[in-house]
């Protein structure tokens, strides 16, 4: 059985992930996007992989660099040990400007003894479905595609390069280095060079942690997954990933396997509000500039999602040739959903412009371009919120009326009138109100069902749904409403199952569900918090915690029995989540009680 224990590193601009015992199983390659030049993670034959391989006498630890995004892989024996430093770089020029080159380093020290190991360098291109063929130059391998000598790439290395490709023995006598670039290198690439791209990018993350919001309870998880989400942001565009993978299933051997290297709209929203909570208002600013690169007139519709660099197609495709995470087909590359309807996306979108407007304004012009496509969110919201659409879960087949899809619109008139009350524009206020009520009205008289004593999941529906816990947390009812503790009461019962949630358990167009999506059960322990069922709340968070991989990070589902995570992985949903439930638990006001002598 497979597991995702993996640690991810990256610069903004690609990202790799890299097994517990070092060997890097999954990197696209220039850019987040782009096709595989490691894809073991997805057919184990296959995919192609670039790992260290050692005797059995050696023991194989990992970790993270304390407050960085550099993954150290320690291999030790009796006869010798050393370590694999993996990082890609980043770090800040001139101002704006960063370094991110398409890029990953393996900084390999020798920390005792005579160690030996070989590499084992096995590119697989556009996603393992071309032969490759091997170059050596001067200083490096250039490795390309049998037939596009254009795509390629090459490795420089402080060891013998036909060692590399014979895969010999190499005695480990001093500090090497192995360095995979999408480009051809213009300058000298030695250890001292290595050495200083090191502790440059070290610094870069040390100093970025630094100005991070800190918390006197779980500070350590908090940090770490801020990390992750800030490495799922993509600089050139400000756009952020919803996962660094494609088609790990939600369950093995089924097929509900959808690629999310693309920026959704809801999870982006979500993340950016949760790195402002942190601190980082930069990557706000940039966000919103995406948003506005995506928006090009008042006549451009809203997506529920986008590629990377704003692109409004994203064509799904199988790939036959491989066999799946763990034989899980099919492999799918881009997604279909993209034209989907789900109007709870304009809520979350709201929420960070508001945030925007409150706390980081910009010059005239920029507020009033902003300004232009608050009007168009709040058009298509009135035009839209009486319709069905296909829910936060992205059901295929399936428009109905999704009550939450109704309070995130509800969300976005709310929102869009306190932008309106910060730019003194009183009309719009007096305008959005009468509508917001409007919606507020409908959803209490037709999303509540009175003998459930719940709001449920459809307008008339049974069906109960996670994603109603978010009620209270978006402004929509108070925690001390008894609708709302009802609410909670009857999803705990209805969704919770041995320590994890079900988003819903009525089946779909894919039958149903057999994992638990992980955000979901952050978002009961939130509601039974603030509804004050706090000691519940914090022995389910401490559990759910505990789930998570060797290095802290967490994937997108979680099964029921196992536990073991499922899905595309790294998720900045579910770190979000973490970030956000943990926070809870050092209020000032609360944090002695969850603190042990």
């Amino acid at each position: 059985m497979q597991n995702l224990n993996y640690g991810v590193v990256g610069n903004c601009r690609s990202a790799a992930l890299i097994s517990e015992t070092g060997s890097i199983d999954w990197f696209c390659f220039p850019d987040f996007d782009s096709p595989s030049i490691f894809s073991k993670i997805l057919d184990v034959e296959k995919g192609g992989e670039f790992s260290f391989i050692v005797s059995d006498k050696y023991i194989i630890t990992q970790k993270y660099l304390d407050n960085t995004n550099i993954l150290c892989t320690q291999f030790t024996s009796d006869e010798g040990s050393f370590e694999v430093l993996d990082f890609m770089p980043r770090y800040k020029l001139i101002e704006p400007n960063y370094y991110l080159p398409p890029e990953i380093y393996r900084y390999i020290r020798r920390t005792s003894g005579r160690p030996t190991f070989r590499v084992n360098y096995n590119p697989k291109m556009k996603y393992a479905e071309k032969d490759v063929i091997h170059h050596v130059g001067r200083n490096y391998i250039k490795t390309e595609s049998v037939d596009d000598p254009l795509d390629c790439v090459y490795l420089y290395s402080s060891l013998p390069l036909a060692s590399i490709l014979g895969k010999n023995e190499v005695l480990l006598e001093s500090d090497q280095f192995l360095l995979l670039t999408y480009n051809q290198k213009l300058i000298t690439i030695d250890t001292q060079r290595v050495s200083l791209e090191y502790n440059r990018t070290k610094v870069y993350w040390l100093n970025w942690v630094n100005r991070s919001k800190k918390f006197k309870l779980h500070n350590a998880i908090i940090t770490r997954s801020s990390l992750v989400l800030k490495l799922m942001s993509f600089q050139s565009t400000g756009a952020v990933l919803a996962a660094l993978t494609t088609s790990i299933p939600e369950t093995i051997g089924e097929v509900r396997n959808w690629d999310y290297r693309f920026c959704w709209l809801r999870d982006a929203s979500m993340s950016i509000e949760t790195l402002l909570d942190m601190g980082h208002n930069e990557s706000a600013r940039r966000f919103i500039t995406f948003i506005k690169g995506i928006i090009k007139t008042r006549q451009d519709k809203f997506q529920i999602m986008y590629g990377i660099r704003g692109e409004k197609v994203l064509h799904e495709e199988e790939l036959l040739h491989l066999s799946g995470y763990e034989n899980s087909k099919p492999v799918r590359i881009g997604n279909a959903a993209y034209f989907q309807k789900q109007n709870d996306v304009y809520g979350y979108l709201m929420d960070v412009i508001y945030q925007y407007y409150k706390y980081f304004p910009g010059t005239l012009d920029e507020i009033e371009d902003i300004w232009e496509i608050v009007r168009s969110i709040i058009r298509a919201v009135i035009a839209d919120w009486e319709k069905s659409d296909n829910g936060i879960w992205e059901i295929r087949n399936s428009d109905k009326h999704f009550v939450f899809s109704k309070v995130m619109c509800w969300v976005t008139l709310d929102r869009g009138m306190k932008i309106a009350q910060l730019l003194n524009m009183k009309r719009y206020v007096r305008q959005w109100k009468l509508e917001a009520d409007r919606i507020k009205k409908d959803i209490l008289e037709n999303g509540w069902n009175e003998e459930m004593q719940s709001f449920t999941q459809t307008y008339h529906g049974t069906d109960l749904d996670a994603s109603l816990l978010l009620m209270e947390e978006y402004g929509f009812i108070a925690a001390s409403d008894e609708k709302f503790k009802k609410t909670v009461v009857a999803i705990k019962k209805g969704l919770f199952y041995n320590g994890l949630m079900y988003r819903y358990i009525n089946a779909d167009d894919f039958g149903r569900l057999s994992s638990s999506f992980t955000i979901c059960t952050f978002w009961l322990i939130h509601a039974l918090y603030v509804t004050g069922e706090t000691e519940d709340a914090y022995e389910i968070f401490n559990k759910i915690i505990g789930y998570s991989n060797h290095l802290g990070l967490l994937s997108e589902d979680l099964d029921f029995e196992t536990k073991r995570q499922l899905g595309n992985f790294p998720q900045a949903y579910s770190h979000l989540a973490l970030i956000k439930t943990a926070a809870l638990f050092s209020d000032e006001r609360h944090i002695s009680r969850f603190i042990k002598p």
